[in-house]
């Protein structure tokens, strides 16, 4: 069951304005990456028709949402032309629009966003929050649902030193301006959700207070999303006695228990690599509540 009442992707006012009920447990997009350069092997391709084979598969497995992306935003990472993303993006977006769940884009720039819209999708999904593009506020006002989130820096230098006074107050101060924001400029609220970017711009000890401190952020009023499957924090904190961090290819028991403690904490969506393995830890987790 999605949190979306109907199986075929709304589109406008009536989408966003449904009540979305509230669940005991979790919803599960899945990340679909179209690009050769994702930290993670097993959700990235840089063919459309291997990337709608993940996303025929993930809603099999039981996602709610897909996410699609066309450029790497990891640590480090070097942005691609519009015309290269779109290529990329907008095949896919269209195919998957048939799949009977929600389609998300994971873009920053407008004619992305467009197009994608054009194609099908009904959520989107900006690391900037809206800061990047002039032009991507307009767009988003479009959008059924706007995922907006937190990342100091830009993705190639947001890993040097990222500082904070209190990282949870300084979050919910970020999100309240950018609320604003989107409001004065004529955006539904109810449209927005959430997300700290747990990795972006944050050390392991930012990561682990926002982990601690999650139901703060619900006194914003938004439902929020959380993107923590297999990120380097994890491999840090489960790093072998000589201090080697685990690769991303080891990090999916430590991302199950992060989706345990967010499902804990009250988080309405997960961003995950493992949409099976998902959703079986949360049926578990919401079995032992009930």
């Amino acid at each position: 069951m999605s949190l979306v009442a109907s199986p075929e992707p709304a589109s406008g006012a009536a989408f966003a304005a449904r009540r979305l009920p509230r669940v005991s447990r979790p919803r599960v997009m899945a990340i679909v990456n179209v690009t050769p350069d994702s930290f993670y092997a097993g959700s990235r391709t840089s063919d459309t028709d291997a990337a709608i084979r993940l996303a025929r598969q993930a809603v099999e497995e039981g996602a709610d949402f897909l996410d699609i992306g066309g450029e790497s935003t990891r640590p480090g990472s070097v942005g691609v032309s519009e015309a290269e993303e779109l290529a990329r993006v907008v095949p896919v977006v269209r195919r998957a629009s048939r799949f009977g769940v929600p389609v998300s884009v994971d873009t920053s720039k407008a004619a992305v966003a467009r197009a994608a819209l054009e194609a099908g999708a009904t959520i989107l999904n900006d690391v900037t929050a809206l800061r990047g593009d002039p032009a991507m506020t307009a767009v988003a006002k479009e959008f059924p649902l706007v995922v907006l989130m937190h990342m100091q820096g830009t993705p190639r230098l947001m890993q040097q030193a990222p500082a904070y006074g209190d990282v949870v107050a300084d979050l919910l101060a970020f999100f309240r301006e950018r609320l604003a924001a989107f409001e004065r400029a004529g955006g539904d609220l109810r449209r927005a959700w959430l997300d700290p970017g747990i990795g972006f711009g944050k050390d392991l000890p930012h990561n682990l207070e926002i982990l601690k401190r999650l139901p703060e952020f619900r006194a914003l009023g938004c439902r929020l999303l959380l993107g923590a499957s297999r990120k380097s924090f994890i491999g840090r904190l489960l790093a072998s006695p000589d201090g080697e961090p685990l690769s991303a290819e080891e990090r999916l028991e430590g991302s199950l228990a992060v989706a345990c403690r967010a499902a804990e904490a009250g988080v309405d969506v997960l961003r995950v690599h493992d949409v099976a393995a998902t959703v079986r830890a949360l049926t578990i987790f919401e079995a032992s509540r009930s």
